[in-house]
């Protein structure tokens, strides 16, 4: 099968992300001597540079990996909880009904540089330094400016100089829109890391205390410090088309701490599957693939209208059970024993038909029949006003706040030579979220925009809760084996385009690359997680390469069809060790970013 670039081959090491310097970085530390989860934590603080309209430094990650030390596999929760002040009462008596989508009071604890250390500290085998180095290099000598981001900034600008003075200062260097392809700086980020950096070497020289100190200057030093005071002190433009102060403050931060956790699990046809919790939407993969298990995926051509059918169809009953089941297990009970259970698939698989549904469709789980009735009484149809529900896609700023401007996320994969395996999806802290801290030189994050301000929900606001998220890296073993790590930046759409792909690899025998290249699909059926949080009933967005005949069969089986340009749908990534030890690893083509490397 022809493929837009080869699979990467190797037996040394595999790093894949979602931008090239990235990836060049996340090799540089295997040179070193550096393990995985110094390479993927060194690609992650270069994506906060290269990418800033996905990822920040004050944004969130979960993280799935394998220890070769250990045997085991683990998830690492780095996403921050909401702030003591959060309450529904308290928005409620601002006059919301959602939490906005931008601005200040939509932030939570920032829990990626705390996972970072975290894992640096228990995992990693280099010292602070080396793999801080990229970053504070790109953030002061500059790197390539990116179309999209500089595409970004010029959107906002209004925005950046109306409302947001202090974004416009770091964004808009001598009042300009930075030019594409051409070197850009942001030097208060980089003092940010430098001093960090100092702090941490004045600790001592032991490794671990280095990082240990870094830790404790973000969390309880420093970088608290002047989230606390911009949040008590600033009042930003949010997309209520109000100004709010934030509600973060240091105690907020010195309270939290980043948490491993076991993986949620399935086993599908001789792999098993590792997932985050349902603190966020992982086990909608697992359900779903629980589903298809007894449907015939290999005999339907991977690139067929049958194939997107049933795919989209047992996806939309995984994200039906999502809106009304999943939420922080520390403050809500899941049925997830229930609902990843082959009687509950059975069930739920034979609600899947020749035509494609336009109905929410929650699973009925004794005890829980009221709280889905809340849910269903709150979605709101794309279109339609009302106070709860449902905003198709990723993170928007309305009103003067600009409406259509996005966030979204990034990715990367890594396995070394030692058999240690990662898969990790920052998020968060957008140039586009809030206004850039000036001491910082970064912006917060809007990541409480995914609860509900409706009591009685999974996903209902409360403080220290940490928020739904869409943030869902992938582990995979293959009869007993670890096999594969993969993920995509892309909010609720991040599980549709990983199981496409993951199906293709299973049933289809397609290397990496090949599963990745064939034309991606996904469904804006259920409620969005992200402000104004609408639904799209029967929503199906195709790449038309596709091909017009199975364009015309979706249509037929009663498809809302979404046509989207070949090329332009998902941002996938993938790394996987095969039973005879080679390394290989893939990246997606689409806007011509991402990139896999290894030897």
């Amino acid at each position: 099968m022809f493929t837009t670039r080869p699979e990467i081959l190797g037996t040394f090491g595999v790093v894949t992300s979602t931008h090239w310097l990235a990836t060049a970085s996340g090799m540089a530390m295997l040179e070193k001597g550096g393990n995985a989860f110094d390479a993927c934590a060194a690609a992650a603080f270069v994506l906060q540079v290269v990418e800033p309209h996905l990822v920040g430094p004050a944004g969130d990650m979960p993280a799935v990996f394998y220890s070769a030390e250990t045997k085991k596999v683990e998830v690492l929760c780095a996403q921050g909880p909401a702030p003591e002040a959060a309450t529904i009462e308290a928005f409620k008596a601002l006059g919301l009904d959602l939490i906005p989508g931008s601005g200040l009071l939509s932030t939570v604890v920032p829990g990626a540089f705390g996972g970072w250390m975290t894992l640096l500290r228990d995992h990693g085998r280099l010292p602070l330094r080396e793999v801080l180095e990229p970053a504070i290099g790109y953030f002061e000598n500059g790197h390539p400016m990116l179309p999209r981001v500089s595409n970004s900034i010029a959107e906002l600008t209004e925005l950046f100089t109306g409302e947001w003075p202090t974004s416009g200062a770091v964004y808009l260097p001598g009042g300009n829109v930075p030019k594409a392809k051409e070197l850009f700086r942001n030097q208060a980020a980089a003092d940010t890391y430098k001093r960090l950096l100092s702090e941490a070497e004045a600790a001592g020289s032991d490794r671990q205390e280095q990082i240990q100190a870094a830790y404790d200057a973000w969390y309880k030093g420093f970088v608290a410090e002047a989230m606390d005071t911009f949040c008590r002190t600033t009042e930003a433009m949010d997309s209520s088309g109000r100004r709010h102060k934030g509600l973060l403050t240091a105690d907020d931060m010195a309270r939290w701490q980043p948490s491993y956790e076991t993986p949620t699990s399935v086993t599908y046809h001789g792999w098993e599957v590792f997932k985050i919790g349902p603190w966020g939407q992982g086990p909608v993969f697992l359900q779903t693939l629980k589903i298809l298990e007894g449907i015939d995926i290999a005999g339907m051509g991977p690139n067929s209208a049958a194939f997107v059918h049933h795919v989209t169809e047992a996806l939309k009953l995984g994200f039906a059970d999502r809106e009304a089941y999943y939420g922080d297990p520390d403050f809500v009970k899941v049925p997830l024993a229930t609902l990843l259970s082959e009687d509950y698939a059975s069930g739920r698989r034979e609600l899947i038909g020749e035509r494609a549904s336009h109905e929410l469709r929650p699973g009925t789980v004794p005890g829980y029949e009221e709280q889905v009735g809340r849910m269903l009484a709150g979605v709101r149809i794309a279109g339609q006003s009302g106070t709860g529900g449902a905003s198709v896609g990723e993170p928007t700023m309305a009103s003067m706040v600009a409406a259509g401007r996005r966030g979204d996320t990034v990715h990367i994969d890594v396995i070394d030579k030692w058999g240690n395996m990662i898969a990790a999806t920052p998020s968060g802290g957008w140039l586009q979220s809030s206004p850039v801290i000036p001491s910082l030189g970064f912006p917060l994050n809007s990541r409480a925009q995914a609860f509900w301000l409706e009591e009685g929900l999974p996903a209902s606001l409360a403080p220290f809760k940490r928020p739904r998220t869409t943030l869902t890296p992938t582990l995979a073993f293959e009869n007993g084996e670890p096999r594969l790590v993969f993920g995509t930046p892309g909010g609720d759409q991040q599980e549709q385009w990983q199981l496409g792909m993951f199906l293709r690899r299973v049933h289809h025998g397609l290397n990496l690359q090949e599963a990745i290249d064939l034309p991606l699909f996904h469904t804006q059926h259920f409620p969005s997680s992200f402000y104004p949080r609408e639904a799209r009933p029967g929503h199906l967005m195709v790449e038309e390469s596709i091909g017009e005949a199975a364009l015309a069969d979706l249509v037929r089986r009663d498809h809302s069809l979404e046509r989207a340009p070949a090329w332009t749908v998902g941002r996938l990534t993938a790394a996987e060790k095969s039973r005879n030890g080679l390394l290989r690893a893939a990246a997606t083509p689409r806007l011509m970013q991402a990139y896999a490397a290894g030897r």
